[in-house]
């Protein structure tokens, strides 16, 4: 399957393309990739199941529980799995208005500090989502339905993409004093 280029390349890098940085961030940039388009099955397979919920359960009358929980599974998964891609484009968002409105000293003071905090959450999200992690696998936890899928897969999903996200955030962080002014 081929990717376009466009959907590839980064419309505003953020991380210098050469030096350790840039290294980093081309290996960070085909993980992303791969997230991006497993993501994008993910959201596709849901579409498909939840279409097939309405069809077997109003028009064959065929009722099952495992469709909710395998799209909301499908979607945790993608959302999580996609952030750090998206992340890597500055697609998040932002609150675009103050930077017209500050000085550009300040407003780079401002985008700094946000980045700062966007990543001290993200790696403490990462971290609690692999202690949840953790326990949903040493305790077997299933969710408490009939089909009872394993806990571990949604928050495996929540810790890798979190954990994904919060390296892509340090990545523009350190890059951050080697960027040029835009």
């Amino acid at each position: 399957m081929s990717i376009p280029a466009a959907a590839l390349d980064l419309a505003h890098p953020d991380v210098p393309r050469r030096g350790a940085l840039g290294v980093a961030q081309r290996a960070l940039d085909r993980v992303n990739t791969f997230m991006a388009v497993a993501s994008a099955l993910a959201i596709l397979t849901a579409g498909l199941v939840l279409t097939w919920e309405v069809i077997g359960r109003y028009f064959l009358e065929i009722s099952s529980d495992w469709q909710d929980e395998l799209s909301t599974f499908l979607l945790i998964g993608a959302t999580f799995a996609s952030a750090s891609w998206t992340q890597a484009r500055r697609g998040h968002v932002a609150i675009d208005a103050l930077a017209q409105i500050l000085p550009p000293c300040i407003d780079r003071v401002r985008r700094r500090l946000a980045d700062f905090l966007a990543l001290a959450f993200c790696a403490f999200f990462a971290w609690k989502s692999l202690q949840l992690l953790g326990e949903a696998w040493d305790e077997g936890q299933t969710t408490p339905s009939a089909w009872g899928p394993p806990l571990w897969i949604p928050y495996g999903c929540m810790t890798a993409g979190m954990a994904l996200l919060a390296v892509q955030q340090l990545l523009q962080l350190l890059a951050a004093p080697h960027r040029t002014q835009r």
